[in-house]
């Protein structure tokens, strides 16, 4: 595992990150086997996640996608909560606290932490990356910026 923030790789620690999963993700396109692997490789390679993985976009209401972790909420409603929030916004939500986030919905009463990026492709929204973390705090900056790059390299490498 890779612990970014105590390493003090930042952002080069992703670039890392970012080679290793193109090579992941090179030789297939499928959008569950890609969306499986993704939720995989960064449960496994981020310190202090409790779940990875994503949330989609049908209907305008995200339902639960694949993903590492603790079982999770099944629907959640564009505007509710930190994912809902991202969805409506279409902008990246990092939240330090979550229960100081309004209308945050505890799926899992571990998580104290959040990151939760759109999957926009072709002006349109496919879902979002979830990440949750038992620390408060725990996304930076440059952890918002390295996972904003790998969703990237996802949607590129994907059909979606």
């Amino acid at each position: 595992m890779i612990d970014l923030q105590q390493s003090g790789q930042g952002l080069e620690g992703y670039g890392m990150l970012a080679a290793q999963l193109e090579s992941l993700l090179a030789d297939e396109r499928d959008f569950i086997a890609n969306a499986a692997q993704f939720s995989a490789f960064l449960f496994n390679q981020l310190d202090d996640l409790n779940w990875a993985g994503f949330y989609l976009n049908r209907n305008e209401e995200l339902v639960l996608g694949p993903f590492q972790g603790q079982i999770a909420c099944v629907r959640i409603p564009f505007g509710r909560g930190v994912c809902g929030a991202a969805a409506a916004t279409l902008q990246t939500q990092r939240v330090e606290d979550v229960h100081a986030f309004p209308g945050h919905i505890a799926c899992d009463s571990a998580s104290n932490s959040e990151l939760v990026v759109p999957l926009v492709k072709d002006g349109r929204l496919i879902g979002v990356l979830d990440l949750d973390s038992p620390k408060l705090a725990r996304f930076a900056e440059q952890d918002q910026a390295g996972i904003e790059q790998l969703a990237a390299i996802f949607l590129r490498l994907t059909d979606c």
